[in-house]
């Protein structure tokens, strides 16, 4: 509980930038093209719902997560207002992030008998709103419109052919971590058998921060490449956004179970500063990928 302030942090770093980008985007679509507006909230809405019903979170974090996921939708339209109609929601940002909850939806449930023996299933009411925003809070700050466009001019990039399309691979690449992380972990924990320890390789406990396994990394590499597949498809991206967004997910992986043997074990983090730093990572290999092409 001493550091229950880095949630907090995480929190503050997260949700007022997503939910003033909510708003400015949602204002700006009513006004242009309404459709996209009204289609991007309803599903958004409807998703809290269904991950509120489900017991999948609390009911803060359902409308965190609603909210987080809107503000990527609307970031992600790649057309303009004119072109908006009929509009196709499954052309966004939508369709990776049902694949991260799904992924982790079932990765959590599954051995749960054994998880409740071990103490190591998760709490009955859900993800709280800190663990929503430190898994989808550094994919939707890069995949927002002011963040790529201050990317691009920044001069970061060698190549002038760096677009907002090729950028969806930072956010994307944030996306997959998020989702191999947890189902690595889960998975890890049922079938994994003792795992060990990153730095030392000595056999620890299961649930014990920084052990790895692997039968748990191939499931979470899995699932990182699923989450880069369904994120390039939905977005209209290319072999190279699915081969980077896919290699930035997996970097972020070792690098989560390297905090976690480090300085979550010593107590210097707790798991929602370690899952946001993950995904940062994520995100700034892809960054580092991109600047070297």
């Amino acid at each position: 509980m001493k550091l229950i302030w880095q949630s907090k942090v995480v929190l503050l770093l997260v949700l007022p930038f997503a939910g003033a980008s909510l708003v400015l985007q949602a204002h700006w679509w009513a006004v242009n093209c309404w459709p996209v507006a009204a289609w991007t909230l309803g599903l958004s809405l409807m998703f809290g719902l269904v991950v509120l019903q489900l017991g999948a979170a609390t009911p803060t974090a359902a409308f965190a997560g609603m909210a987080i996921a809107a503000c990527m939708m609307f970031s992600t339209v790649t057309f303009t207002p004119a072109e908006a109609i009929p509009y196709a929601p499954w052309h966004t940002a939508l369709v990776p992030v049902l694949t991260v909850f799904l992924l982790a939806f079932f990765a959590t449930r599954l051995g749960r008998e054994g998880k409740e023996r071990l103490r190591l299933e998760e709490q009955r009411h859900g993800r709280t709103a800190a663990q929503v925003a430190a898994n989808l809070g550094v994919a939707a700050i890069v995949f927002s419109e002011p963040v790529q466009s201050w990317l691009i001019g920044f001069g970061w990039f060698s190549r002038a052919a760096v677009t907002p399309m090729l950028l969806f691979a930072v956010g994307l690449g944030a996306l997959a971590e998020a989702a191999a992380d947890t189902v690595s972990s889960e998975v890890g924990q049922v079938l994994g058998g003792r795992p060990r320890m990153l730095t030392t390789l000595r056999l620890v406990e299961p649930g014990t921060d920084g052990g790895v396994s692997l039968i748990g990394t191939l499931a979470g590499v899995a699932a990182a490449v699923l989450v880069a597949a369904a994120g390039s498809l939905a977005l209209g991206g290319d072999r190279t956004i699915f081969w980077i967004s896919s290699a930035s997910a997996v970097f972020g992986l070792f690098f989560d179970s390297l905090l976690g043997a480090t300085l979550e074990r010593r107590g210097w983090l707790n798991n929602d500063a370690v899952n946001f730093l993950s995904t940062a990572s994520a995100a700034g290999f892809a960054l580092g990928v991109l600047a070297i092409l």
